[in-house]
């Protein structure tokens, strides 16, 4: 489901027309579990969407890395 890019994590979600034209708030899997997104109206296909705090935790950091949603 995710693909690992250092401390980031991407995954992609598909996204109905409907919801992209209109917006709504979206579940986004994460590694603590789900997390809302909020899709603005008029999002056009391909926009990436990044989480602070919600990638993976490095070796020697004290922070998580960007959970990118696409």
């Amino acid at each position: 489901m995710f693909q690992r890019d250092g401390d980031d994590l991407h995954c992609e979600i598909p996204v109905g027309f409907t919801t992209a034209a209109l917006g709504a708030d979206v579940d986004v899997p994460t590694l603590n579990g789900k997390a809302n997104l909020s899709i603005a109206e008029g999002t056009q296909s391909g926009k990436t969407f990044r989480m602070r705090g919600k990638g993976s935790r490095a070796v020697r950091s004290s922070y998580p890395g960007i959970c990118t949603a696409t």
